[in-house]
Formats: C-alpha cells, sequence, structure tokens
C-alpha cells in the first residue's frame, strides 16, 4: 500500500498542476540570486562552473552536477549550500540567507522549478547513474519490431512522430555487414549468394555467420582496439622509464576467443599470467618523464578511466577540472592503484604540493580494502573495482562505444563522456544490462545490434556540427577506415602488404637464425604509411575512440596524387590479368643482431651476374638514422684474384656514408641501397661480413637491420620470400574487359555497372573492345576512378 506522505505529495502535485505555484522564478526567486549569489556565480563569473544568472543556468548546474532537483528541495544542492547541510555554507564569506529566503527557495524547488507559475514543471537535469538496472521492455509499437531493441527504438520513434520506416535494401546491408564485422567487402560471389537467397531470416543468418569466422573478426575489430589501448604496429616506442610494450598477441587471441569483457579488462588492469597484457599500464612514455601528469601511472589512471568509464581526468592530472567535478586528487588517487608507491604526492601544474593520495576509486562506494597494499593487491584491487557488478559504467560505457562504432553515433553522444544524457536511457540500460546476463559476451551484442531494425534502417548524412538536441533516425553514413579502405584494394586486386614475423631467439652457440618468409597480411598487421596515416590510421600516442569522420585536404592530395595508392593500384591490376612476375629472390639475407659485434660472415656464388645490390634495411630501430651499419672486408673474386669492394664506384650510391681511409669498411647509412656494375669481370663469389660500427649500443638506438644481396634488382616491397597465402582468395585472372568491369563494379561498389558506366569504363581500360583485354595502366586507372566515388568510400 502506498503511504499516507505518498498520497499527500501526489494530491499536492495535483493541487499545484491545477491552481499553478506560489513562487515566481523572476519576481522572487532570482532576486534573491542576484542581491546573494551573482559576486561568485554569475554568468561572467562562474565560480566552480555554475552560474545563477539565468533561469536555464540554474537548472544547468556547475561542475558538481545539478544545483536544483525539480521538486526535491532537500535533495537540492543549492539549498544544502544555503543552509550549511553542506559545506561550505554559502554566500562563501557572507551573511547567511534569511529563512524567509531559504523557505522561498525550498518552495519553488518543491513546486517543481517552474519558470513561472503556471508553467509545467521543469525537467530534471540529466545525472548519470552508477548502478545499473535493467529496464522493463515496452510493449510493441510496430508489428515487425518485435526484438527488445526495436520495442524500445519503436516506442521512442513513434513518440517523435516517426510513422514506422522501412529496411535498407539486402545488398547495402550485407555490404555494410561485412564491412562491420570483418572489415572486408563481400566478394561478388559471395553478394549474389545473399542477394539470391529466398530464406526470410537469412540478415539473421549472414550476421551469425560472419561472428563465426574468429580470425575475420578478430583482424577486424583489433584496429578499433588498439585505437583504443594506444597499442601500434610497426612502431617502436623508446621511454627511459618504461617503453611500450606491445599487447597485439594477447589481444588477437583474446578477440579470437571472444574472452569475456569483464576478464578482458581484469586482464588488462592486473596482467598476472604469463602472456598477458602488461604492457598496457605502461602507457606511451617515449620521452621520458616529460611532467607529472604524464608519469606511466597518471597516464594509466587517465586511460582506465577514459576507456572503461568514459571519463576524463586529463584536466585534473594537472589541476582541478576546470570542466567537471574532478579533483587533482581523485587522479591522483585512481593512480594510485597502478604506481609503484600507493602514496602519491600531488603535483599542481608540475609543483609538487605538500598533499599526498592514497588509492582511491572515482566512485568511493566501490572501494574495497587492499589486503597488503602490494602493488599486486593494488592491481588485483582496480580490476576487482572496475568489473564489479554494481559498476554499471563500464558496460554502459562499453555498450555505448558499440553502437557509435556501429552506427555512426553513440546513444550518448560522446563516447569518452558518459556524464552525457543519452536519446534512449532505457535502450542503453537494456543492451548495457543484457550484455551482463550474457556473460559480457561482445560477440553476442554486436549480433544484437546488427540483426536490430534499428541497424538495419537506411542510413542518415550528417549535416555539419550535430545539433544540441539529437533525434535518432537510423544509422549515420560513415566513411571506410584507413584498414577497411586498404584491406578492400587488396581483396579486390590480390595485392597485399607484407608482414615479416620474427625471426626464432637467437642462441649463444649458434648463428642468428634465418627469418620465416613473410606474410601476405590484413592492413591491421603492417606499419601505416602515406595512405593510410591520410585516411585517418592514428599514431596511437593517446586513447583513440574515435576517427574523424570528415574528409581531409591531405586525404584528398593523397588520394589524387600520391605515390603509395598509385604504385599500389599499378601493381595490383598488373596481378589481376596475371602479368606480374615473380620476385627476385635474395642470395643472402641476414638480420642483424640488436647487440653490437657478432658481424655475421657471407660468401656467395655470384656467378653469371651483372649487377650487384648491396642493401641495408632497418625492420625497427628506434633512431635508424644514428645506425652506423657497414660492409667490412667485403671483396668479389674473379680470375685475377680478390677486388676490394671499396675500389670499386658504385652506379647507385643512396645511402653511402663512407668509405674508410684504408679502404674498408664500406660505411652506410640506414638504410641504404648500393648498385655494382660487375659484368664481363668474371667475377664469381662476393664475400665478407655485416655489422654495426656505433662504438656503444644504447637504447635509445636499439638497431635492428637487415642486409641484403641481389643479383637481378629487387622489388623494395618484396625483399623478403613471401608465403603465397592472402587473407581472401585471389580471383580468377582477367582475360577481358568485361570481365574486369563486372570484377571491380561488384566488388568495389556491390552492384553491377550501368549502360553508361560500362561505356566510360571501356574507355578508362583503354581497350577498342570488349572482348579486347584490357591494358594494366588502364585497369589501374578504373580501379582509381572506383575508389574516388563517395559509393565505394561510404557505408550507407
Amino acid at each position: 500500500m502506498r503511504s499516507l506522505w505518498g498520497r499527500l505529495l501526489t494530491c499536492g502535485g495535483l493541487l499545484i498542476r491545477l491552481l499553478g505555484a506560489q513562487i515566481d522564478f523572476d519576481r522572487q526567486v532570482h532576486p534573491i540570486l542576484a542581491a546573494k549569489c551573482f559576486s561568485c556565480h554569475s554568468q561572467e563569473k562562474r565560480s566552480g562552473g555554475l552560474s545563477l544568472g539565468t533561469y536555464a543556468d540554474v537548472l544547468e548546474g556547475g561542475r558538481s552536477g545539478a544545483a536544483v532537483k525539480p521538486g526535491s528541495a532537500a535533495a537540492s544542492l543549492l539549498v544544502q549550500r544555503a543552509t550549511g547541510e553542506m559545506q561550505p555554507r554559502m554566500p562563501l564569506g557572507g551573511p547567511p540567507l534569511a529563512a524567509a529566503e531559504v523557505s522561498i527557495l525550498r518552495t519553488w524547488i518543491d513546486e517543481g522549478a517552474r519558470a513561472t507559475p503556471t508553467s509545467e514543471p521543469a525537467k530534471p537535469k540529466w545525472e548519470a547513474p552508477l548502478t545499473l538496472a535493467k529496464p522493463a521492455i515496452p510493449a510493441a509499437v510496430w508489428k515487425n519490431w518485435q526484438a527488445p531493441v526495436d520495442r524500445f527504438v519503436a516506442a521512442y520513434l513513434a513518440g517523435q512522430g516517426v510513422a514506422e520506416p522501412q529496411p535498407a535494401g539486402d545488398a547495402v546491408f550485407a555490404r555494410r555487414a561485412y564491412l562491420d564485422v570483418w572489415g572486408l567487402l563481400p566478394s561478388p560471389d559471395d553478394l549474389r549468394r545473399f542477394l539470391d537467397d529466398p530464406r526470410p531470416n537469412k540478415r539473421d543468418l549472414l550476421v551469425a555467420a560472419l561472428l563465426g569466422d574468429d580470425t575475420r573478426y578478430a583482424e577486424n575489430w583489433i584496429s578499433f582496439w588498439d585505437d583504443l589501448l594506444r597499442n601500434d604496429e610497426g612502431v617502436n616506442y623508446y621511454s627511459e622509464t618504461a617503453s611500450r610494450k606491445s599487447i597485439s598477441n594477447w589481444l588477437l587471441a583474446s578477440l579470437k576467443s571472444n574472452l569475456p569483457y569483464d576478464q578482458f579488462v581484469s586482464k588488462l588492469l592486473n596482467p598476472v599470467s604469463p602472456g598477458d597484457p602488461e604492457g598496457f599500464l605502461i602507457g606511451v612514455n617515449w620521452r621520458g618523464a616529460v611532467n607529472a601528469s604524464q608519469v606511466p601511472a597518471m597516464q594509466a589512471a587517465q586511460n582506465t578511466a577514459q576507456i572503461f568509464l568514459g571519463i576524463n581526468l586529463k584536466c585534473n592530472s594537472c589541476h582541478d577540472s576546470f570542466i567537471s567535478k574532478w579533483k587533482l586528487k581523485d587522479a591522483y588517487a585512481l593512480a594510485g592503484y597502478f604506481s609503484p608507491e600507493p602514496r602519491l604526492q600531488l603535483y599542481r601544474c608540475d609543483v609538487a604540493q605538500d598533499q599526498y593520495a592514497e588509492p582511491g576509486f572515482l566512485f568511493p562506494e566501490l572501494n574495497r580494502a587492499l589486503g597488503s597494499g602490494s602493488e599486486a593487491d593494488r592491481h588485483r584491487a582496480a580490476a576487482a573495482i572496475f568489473t564489479d557488478p554494481r559498476n554499471g559504467r563500464m558496460p554502459r560505457t562499453l555498450v555505448n562505444r558499440m553502437w557509435h562504432r556501429l552506427l555512426g553515433r553513440g546513444i550518448v553522444a560522446n563516447p569518452d563522456e558518459m556524464d552525457g544524457e543519452p536519446w534512449s536511457p532505457e535502450l542503453l540500460d537494456w543492451l548495457a544490462g543484457d550484455f551482463v546476463d550474457n556473460g559480457y559476451d561482445l560477440k553476442h551484442l554486436i549480433a544484437t545490434i546488427l540483426t536490430s531494425r534499428a541497424y538495419q534502417l537506411p542510413a542518415v548524412a550528417r549535416k555539419g556540427e550535430q545539433p544540441k538536441q539529437y533525434t535518432f533516425r537510423g544509422p549515420e553514413v560513415r566513411r571506410l577506415t584507413a584498414e577497411q579502405f586498404a584491406d578492400a584494394i587488396g581483396s579486390i586486386t590480390g595485392e597485399w602488404r607484407v608482414y615479416q614475423p620474427p625471426a626464432p631467439p637467437a642462441t649463444p652457440d649458434a648463428p642468428p637464425p634465418s627469418p620465416p618468409p613473410g606474410q601476405f597480411s590484413r592492413q591491421w598487421h603492417v606499419a601505416a604509411n602515406p595512405l593510410t596515416r591520410a585516411l585517418g590510421r592514428p599514431i596511437r600516442d593517446q586513447v583513440y575512440s574515435t576517427r574523424d569522420p570528415e574528409a581531409t585536404t591531405l586525404q584528398a592530395l593523397e588520394l589524387v596524387n600520391g605515390e603509395t595508392l598509385t604504385h599500389w593500384l599499378l601493381r595490383g591490376a598488373r596481378r589481376m590479368l596475371g602479368e606480374l612476375p615473380p620476385e627476385p629472390v635474395s642470395l643472402w639475407d641476414k638480420p642483424m643482431p640488436v647487440r653490437r659485434g657478432g658481424w655475421p660472415a657471407f660468401d656467395i656464388d655470384i656467378s653469371g651476374g651483372t649487377r650487384l645490390w648491396l642493401l641495408v634495411q632497418d625492420t625497427g630501430s628506434y633512431s635508424p638514422e644514428k645506425v652506423e651499419a657497414a660492409w667490412s672486408q667485403a671483396e668479389l673474386i674473379g680470375p685475377g684474384g680478390a677486388t676490394p669492394l671499396s675500389s670499386l664506384k658504385p652506379l647507385d650510391e643512396a645511402g653511402l656514408r663512407a668509405v674508410s681511409a684504408g679502404g674498408d669498411p664500406v660505411r652506410v647509412k640506414t638504410p641504404s641501397r648500393l648498385v655494382y656494375e660487375i659484368g664481363g669481370k668474371g667475377f664469381t663469389r662476393f664475400r665478407g661480413a655485416v655489422g654495426i660500427e656505433n662504438r656503444e649500443i644504447t637504447s635509445d638506438l636499439n638497431p635492428r637491420l637487415r642486409f641484403f644481396v641481389f643479383t637481378q634488382e629487387p622489388n623494395m616491397e618484396r625483399l623478403m620470400p613471401v608465403a603465397p597465402e592472402t587473407p581472401v582468395p585471389a580471383g580468377p585472372t582477367l582475360k577481358t574487359a568485361a570481365a574486369a568491369i563486372d570484377r571491380v563494379f561488384w566488388y568495389a561498389l556491390g552492384r553491377a555497372a550501368s549502360p553508361a558506366e560500362r561505356a566510360a569504363a571501356v574507355q578508362a581500360l583503354d581497350t577498342p573492345a570488349l572482348p579486347s583485354r584490357p591494358s594494366p595502366a588502364g585497369l589501374a586507372d578504373l580501379l582509381w576512378a572506383m575508389m574516388m566515388k563517395p559509393e565505394f568510400q561510404l557505408i550507407y
């Protein structure tokens, strides 16, 4: 039964609605605020981020949250400060408000904090809850919107006066789903099979099949997590304090096995087992301790708060935040879980303070005893707190990130600011609750979103800056990521980048082992190049939760004039036509040990060679330009005996540093390419040794080199042997212009060419008629034209 007090409140609210409120904001409340509060809380001087200058300002509140909670004066910070119930009492340093003035404030708030006595009660300022309660699923509004997600969205749309929208077509959905799950375009054969499938549940079946391929799923989503977790490929960061360690092997394995997200977070925060991702907590500190706000422990606090809780601690790592409620001590308390010492001295703007912070969570109600207080105990406590079932922010933040990734905008607009108001709090909480109920299963969450009618609606173009009052109408049009763009080139042409696996570890009693062959790999696995940097692949020196959706001038220049794309498409066209010759094989290939010394010797048969190419490539040195490599005691053996290499003048001496006064060794830069004319001289062997001449191999060099010898001009992109397997099976060799047009259009755009497009394509292929075989340059031009189309670059 309802209490008497509850009945009185209900009756009182009804009476207020019928008769109007007693208190008028403009005539009674505003004068009190102007007289007593404006010295600190005007629109010009917003102490604590709070202005009381206007009605809207009062409801907006400040960095400590809402100043007024309509309908509850007792819970309102404005009244608590005015009465001294919460210290310090306000006005600060001035006489307290009179009892009558406090009474006016109380009554106005209890009546609903209305703009005028006859206005509707004010809407309470949104405050993100900490705990998670799964809301009831609303009744179905439309017949075909029966899944829980769809019922929430249908109720929202109907409330906005929107008629039932129809889903996007099958081809649009398939392309969207392939890119979102695998990061790859559907092949023409796969797309046609899906389009011809008559089963009514074929979309659900496609989602299940895509998510069932663990490898392709993991190789797509690893880029998303690399961005978030500051983990990059092909980049070597050095720090005097703690070098960043790659977590790629663990991350890829975790995605392939669909590690539950609570365990995923726990291992990142408390890496205790062999193979756990201990590199995450180190952060990126490649210039050493630049300032107190960037030491590894403080970076760990900033990263974990942003990634897992949607809280920005960057400002209050130097000083109390000017934009949020978080204080300097809050950042240091969280950093205490990740520092070598639990008691941290505070530094305000890099100036030491006579204050210290003990380990503590941002939400004190989740704190727990630390046991011994050792670093291991603190890591264990942090992992337990972040994954505590009472911590609803953790699953809400992840769910919002996934919705943002898959639909172009989060349920909360900024995925790094989870105190923002969701356009549907109920949908966010239901998805988060369902995620938890299903064991923090990431694939289940993605499937729930992808099989919803909301995800399958036609995409909506974003028009400039998003309005403050957002209304959901469907997924937004998105751009291909840099990785998706690059992998699309590989899929269509069969021309992939090469990843070189590391060589097995050397043993003291054996020469350095030969490295394994390279692997044709997807873009995530190799270092970025000018094209992918222009397309938005970040350096990952900080947390990147989103990428810029807008095209840039640099991107346009790289797509139109960039050497990387031009060369790639021409090689791809030659491969599609079966005109790409085998790559020259090096006669000698040796990785140089990191340590100084141990000069590997070589003795190579060069009989019949007319030219000699000597290459030194960098494979991950921190400062390759400082590494001093050399070809030592190098000589060519012929009928007349030995000829020192230093006595020959190279045709191409790119990278030649110097020849020593005595003629040996030949010193080179890193990288370098020396070419010598040896034809007609009868040379049969080339022998010598290679090494690093730096007197001290310091950790800021960390030299990693690879030496090659060729007697045929090498392909600088394919210096090492490559295994034949590709991430996507190569298509058949193209024999006619018609076959080329069909393959390019169906693969790149997911449709056939129109008659007008086919006629233009024939002209681009530089062929007189469709039965003719296209030229490589013409096919490269057609590929380029397809990739400049918004229809290719955008996900609709």
